[in-house]
């Protein structure tokens, strides 16, 4: 204990040699106060004093030796010394109330600074608490940031909350017991981060679904209106009048009519939805799996468009145009997606649902109109299709060219399995109207009483002119009603289905129809199968008919429509498709102009059946005693029936027809009178029977004269030369052949020959009788 007590108190000593050398009293009393303050502490205030006085004894005695040397310099010092003393005792008793003062303060001084180091512990402990708690509940308000988020449906900021949650301030409060419930319920939020936006965009897929119908709509009507304006630019314009929409030249066209078939007036679709939920699956990394499980559902959407039954009912066909409308608006929503949004929908799979549709779609209506028997039905399930193609279909080429993607929406769909429908459909449309037209032609053809049609005023005259092909001989303008038409009945209403049924066929054709040639050479096909085997079978078929005059008009009839074939020829090369030029041939011209002969041949045989009948009661006397003075009763009845039908019956067939009719009959009259003499019954004929049958002849040719046919007379020539002959007295003229090809050049050789035999052996006969009657007298 003894060296620690050394070192104090040399250091007291020391700090006191520094107070006493100290070169100021400002600095000697803050020396002081400090080394006493020091003292104080160390508890060494007595050894302090006793310092003090022994540096006073010390200095006293220095003083009084001084003193001794210099009196007076020592009682100045004393006095001064007396003072410093006096001022010492005076700092003495102050130090001490000083040190006590320190003491008291010290010890102050220590109980404060031990409660500020305790302080000071709590404090730290508090603040790291403090910020402790407020990191906790930092992470805590983030994680219920999260769920305000989710309520404002802000879900893409909800993500990123929890982004920042789990990679930034779970980590800052790892330590702490919520970082790890936080931690487990980071799955269950982003779950519902995800669940929010499928809700929204399952909610958004519904409402699309539900106005697909109306997107369709929408775009149907639009692109009506495009048929219209296009009609409208290309009337009066015929260069334009091939033009369609969907061409180049009609987008072109059509490009200030800016419409976006997605906002408009009438329906808004907003893909915001779509693409929030693609972009959350984005930053969740689940890209491909919410591309597969949209693509799910839009395919289980594609199925519920046929999920309810479509039936069609008379002619309404609206359950098929609100399958088409769906389709459409669901294909448009499909392209639209895909253009949209990049890599999300695959092209390949956007087609395959398209075709999907378009086969399903196919199917439906296949089913439908199986049982349809209305062209009409047909002809508007053909129309919606045409729209429904129309809306969906612009060429890739074509969207290509397009200078604004402005200009028209372009979805680029493959309608090539909807024109090959379109095109078996035609033949479903086809047969309804060749069956439609065989019905009604069949009534018409039952009705005819095949005698020329009478017309009572100007407007029946006028609308049968409007259906028929014929030109009347003369102005119709001066045509007095009522008068008679050439045709019987069945002709113009014939005319009439012909027309429509031409109108329906081209009908198929309006607006969109890839296939014109189909129609073409269906048409054609058609016309020829109805023409022949309908209309000129059943004119045939009366054909057997006893009646001249109903023979007569059915003729006439052909001749009428072997004419309307020909104008139907012109008439279909004139329509037909520029890929198919060139002449057309109907096998039903040529079918008419084969019946018309038949009819004739007809006409000929009833004709000739009734001459047969007339000539047949001819009773000449061959061997005759006395002269005729007048024609045969036959030969006038002949003659008479001839010229009742030439002036009636037969004066409305064709002027060619008439002529060969004429021709014929009275051909045949010739024959058969030239064939009298010449029955092998008749073995002798005499002079006189030669004068009456001339006189037969002549009344016969007068006749024909009277008719002022320059050709008919022509077909007596042989009769009359054989007459001739009977009666020339140089027989061997005949046989002579320079003055038979003068006076005989018709008759012919054996004939004539054997005309002279029996001649030349009744005048024998005659000569024996004479004299036998001679020789009696």
């Amino acid at each position: 204990m003894e060296l620690p007590l050394l070192n104090e108190f040399s250091m007291i000593l020391t700090t006191s040699i520094q107070i006493m050398l100290a070169p100021s009293d400002t600095e000697y009393i803050d020396q002081l106060i400090s080394t006493i303050g020091d003292i104080c502490i160390l508890g060494q205030e007595g050894q302090l004093m006793n310092d003090l006085a022994r540096f006073s004894e010390k200095q006293e005695a220095e003083i009084e030796r001084l003193c001794n040397n210099n009196h007076q310099n020592f009682v100045q010092s004393v006095n001064h010394l007396l003072s410093v003393r006096k001022g010492t005792v005076d700092l003495t008793q102050e130090i001490l109330k000083l040190n006590e003062a320190i003491q008291s303060s010290t010890e102050r001084l220590v109980k404060e600074k031990k409660a500020l180091v305790n302080s000071r512990e709590i404090r730290e402990n508090i603040d790291e608490a403090t910020r402790a708690l407020k990191s906790c509940l930092e992470v805590l308000g983030l994680a219920n940031r999260v769920g305000d988020l989710l309520r404002e449906k802000k879900r893409y900021a909800a993500l990123r909350a929890l982004e920042e949650l789990q990679n930034v301030r779970l980590r800052e409060v790892t330590q702490f017991e919520i970082a790890e419930i936080i931690q487990k319920s980071v799955p269950s939020m982003k779950t519902m981060v995800k669940e929010a936006v499928m809700t929204d965009l399952n909610a958004w897929l519904y409402k699309v679904r539900e106005n697909s119908m109306l997107l369709g709509q929408v775009a149907f009507y639009h692109t009506d209106k495009r048929r219209h304006r296009q009609e409208e630019r290309v009337q009066g314009i015929s260069n334009l009048r091939w033009l369609k929409i969907n061409s180049a030249l009609e987008l072109a066209l059509d490009e200030r009519e800016e419409f976006d078939i997605l906002d408009n007036e009438d329906i808004t679709v907003d893909f915001t939805p779509l693409f929030e939920c693609l972009h959350m699956h984005e930053a969740m990394g689940e890209r491909d799996e919410f591309r597969v499980t949209y693509a799910n559902v839009r395919r289980q959407q594609k199925d519920l468009l046929f999920s309810n039954p479509h039936t069609v009912a008379d002619e309404n066909v609206s359950c098929i145009s609100r399958l088409l409308e769906d389709i459409c608006g669901f294909a448009i929503i499909e392209k639209s997606t895909l253009k949209k949004t990049s890599g999300f929908r695959s092209p390949v799979d956007v087609d395959d649902l398209w075709d999907s549709m378009c086969k399903k779609a196919i199917i439906m209506i296949t089913q439908q109109v199986e049982n349809i028997t209305k062209a009409e039905t047909l002809l508007k399930i053909k129309n919606v299709l045409a729209l429904f193609i129309q809306a969906m279909d612009v060429g890739v080429l074509l969207s290509v060219l397009l200078l604004s993607a402005n200009l028209q929406q372009t979805w680029e769909y493959s309608v090539k399995p909807l024109d090959e429908f379109l095109l078996g459909l035609f033949d479903k449309y086809s047969e309804c109207l060749k069956k439609n037209f065989i019905g009604e032609f069949k009534k018409v053809a039952m009705s005819d009483d095949y005698t020329p049609m009478a017309v009572e005023n100007r407007p029946k005259y006028d609308d049968i002119m409007k259906s028929v092909w014929y030109s009347p001989d003369k102005d119709p303008e001066s045509i007095q009603f009522p008068t008679v038409m050439p045709f019987s009945r069945i002709y113009p209403l014939c005319c009439r289905f012909i027309r429509d049924l031409l109108e329906k066929y081209y009908f198929y054709a309006d607006e969109y129809f890839q296939n014109q040639g189909a129609i073409d050479r269906e048409l054609q096909k058609s016309l020829d199968e109805l023409l022949c085997e309908q209309v000129c079978s059943t004119l045939e078929e009366h054909l057997g008919s006893q009646y001249l005059g109903q023979i007569v008009q059915i003729l006439i009839n052909l001749e009428h429509f072997e004419h309307a074939c020909r104008e139907l020829e012109y008439l279909l090369a004139e329509s037909c498709s520029t890929s198919e030029t060139g002449a057309v041939t109907l096998k039903a011209t040529e079918r008419f102009r084969s019946g018309k002969k038949t009819a004739g041949e007809r006409i000929f045989e009833l004709v000739n059946s009734k001459i047969d009948d007339l000539i047949g009661t001819a009773e000449y006397d061959w061997m005759a005693t006395k002269d005729q003075n007048q024609p045969s009763e036959y030969l006038q009845q002949t003659t008479l029936f001839l010229r009742n039908n030439m002036s009636s019956t037969l004066l409305n067939l064709p002027r060619e027809i008439q002529g060969f009719v004429y021709f014929g009959a009275l051909g045949h009259v010739a024959s058969s009178i030239l064939g009298l003499p010449l029955s092998e019954d008749i073995s002798q004929i005499n002079k006189i029977s030669v004068h009456n049958l001339d006189m037969d002849v002549k009344y016969l040719q007068e006749f024909v004269d009277s008719l002022n046919e320059p050709m008919l007379p022509s077909v007596f020539d042989e009769l009359r030369q054989t007459i001739d002959l009977l009666k020339s007295d140089n027989s061997d003229e005949f046989y002579n052949i320079s003055t038979k090809m003068k006076k005989y050049a018709n008759v012919d050789l054996i004939n004539g020959a054997v005309l002279l035999e029996k001649l030349l052996a009744g005048e024998a006969v005659s000569t024996k009788k004479g004299f036998a009657g001679r020789f009696r007298s």
